[in-house]
C-alpha cells in the first residue's frame, strides 16, 4: 500500500484579501515549477492539516494549500459573515490568478469534495483533473442521516452526547437548534453547542475511531472554526439553488478526467453518495475501499488516493 510522502516545510507562505473581511492562508510545497494542484480541505470550517501536502509526489507537484473562510490561519476566525460556497468557488478563482496558474488538478475530500465540484462545474476551463474523496453532495438526506435520524441507530452511545445540548422540545430540526446555539451571544453556550457537534463528526469519521482524531475535533479552536461554518453551510443547504445540483450539473465537467474514491463504511458521507454521482458521471473512475470509513488517513483510502496522484501526472 501507498503512504505518505516525506513531510516538508512549504517554500511559501502568504496572504491574499479575497473580500473586505476576509484574509486566506495560502501555503505553497514541492516543486514551483511543477505539476500545480490545489487542496481543499473538509468541513466546512476544518482547516488544513500538517498531512495535506504529503499525499503528491513534491519533486512533480507545485502542491498549493490554502484555509478557507473561518478556519485555520485565515481570518476572521469562524466568521460567517460574506462566508458561501460561492465565496469559496470564486476564492479559488482569486488564487489561481494570483499565483498564475494556467489549469490546475483539483483534490478534495469531504466538504472538499463539495467544493471541488462546485468549483469545477463552474470554472471547468480551469481544472485538468479532479481527484474526490468522501463523496458529500449536501442533499437533504444526507444531513439528515448524519444530524437527525440514521446514524442514532449505529451509534446510540455517541448520539446520547450530541443531542443533550438540545432540550427535547427543539430536537426535531437539530441543525436549526445548533444554529441557534453557535451564533448565540453567550460564549459558554457557543462552545459548548461547538464541542458537541464537532466531537460527534470526529467520532465516527473511522472505520476504527482513534482518541486522536476525536480529541484533535473536540479541542476549543477547532471545534469552534468547524461547528460554526459547518452549521451555517448546511443551516443554509450549502447555498445551492436547486435540488441535487451537483449532480444536475455534472455534465459540465464529464470529459475532465476523474478519481471517485469512497469507503464502503463510510457512515458520515454513505457511499450512496459516491454511487449516485457514477451513475451521471460514468467517466470518472470510482474506487470503493472496502475496508474503510470517511478518513482520508485510512490506509485503503491514503493508498488509493496517492495512487490517483501518481496516475494523474501523466495529465499536468
Amino acid at each position: 500500500m501507498r503512504t505518505l510522502f516525506v513531510e516538508s516545510k512549504p517554500f511559501k507562505t502568504h496572504r491574499l484579501k479575497v473580500s473586505s473581511i476576509h484574509e486566506l492562508n495560502i501555503e505553497e510545497y514541492g516543486n514551483p515549477k511543477g505539476s500545480p494542484v490545489v487542496f481543499l480541505h473538509g468541513g466546512p470550517g476544518a482547516g488544513l492539516s500538517k498531512k495535506a501536502h504529503r499525499y503528491f509526489d513534491p519533486k512533480h507537484y507545485h502542491i498549493i494549500l490554502f484555509d478557507q473562510r473561518g478556519c485555520g490561519q485565515s481570518t476572521p476566525f469562524a466568521s460567517l459573515e460574506e462566508n458561501t460556497t460561492w465565496d469559496l468557488v470564486e476564492d479559488i478563482e482569486k488564487i489561481r490568478k494570483h499565483l498564475k496558474v494556467s489549469k490546475w488538478i483539483v483534490f478534495g475530500g469531504s466538504w472538499g469534495s463539495t467544493l471541488a465540484l462546485a468549483y469545477a462545474e463552474k470554472h471547468p476551463e480551469s481544472v485538468s483533473g479532479l481527484i474526490l474523496r468522501g463523496i458529500f453532495l449536501c442533499r437533504p438526506e444526507e444531513l439528515d442521516w448524519f444530524y437527525q435520524k440514521g446514524m442514532d441507530l449505529i451509534f446510540p452511545d455517541l448520539w446520547e452526547n450530541y443531542v443533550k445540548v438540545i432540550p427535547p422540545e427543539e430536537r426535531s430540526n437539530m441543525v436549526k437548534a445548533y444554529y441557534k446555539r453557535l451564533t448565540s451571544p453567550d460564549e459558554k453556550i457557543r462552545i459548548e453547542a461547538a464541542k458537541a457537534w464537532s466531537t460527534w463528526e470526529g467520532s465516527t469519521i473511522k472505520l476504527i475511531p482513534d482518541e486522536a482524531t476525536i480529541d484533535a475535533f473536540g479541542t476549543p479552536h477547532m471545534s469552534v472554526s468547524i461547528a460554526r461554518v459547518e452549521c451555517h453551510y448546511f443551516f443554509n443547504n450549502c447555498f445551492f439553488t436547486k435540488e441535487d445540483q451537483l449532480v444536475k450539473d455534472v455534465g459540465r465537467i464529464r470529459h475532465i478526467p476523474a478519481v471517485l474514491v469512497h469507503g464502503r463504511y463510510d457512515v458520515c458521507t454513505p457511499f450512496k453518495n459516491a454511487w449516485d454521482l457514477s451513475k451521471a458521471w460514468p467517466e470518472a473512475r470510482l474506487e470503493l475501499i472496502k475496508d474503510a470509513g470517511h478518513a482520508a488517513d485510512e490506509p485503503g483510502i491514503m493508498d488509493a488516493l496517492i495512487r490517483a496522484t501518481e496516475e494523474f501526472k501523466t495529465i499536468s
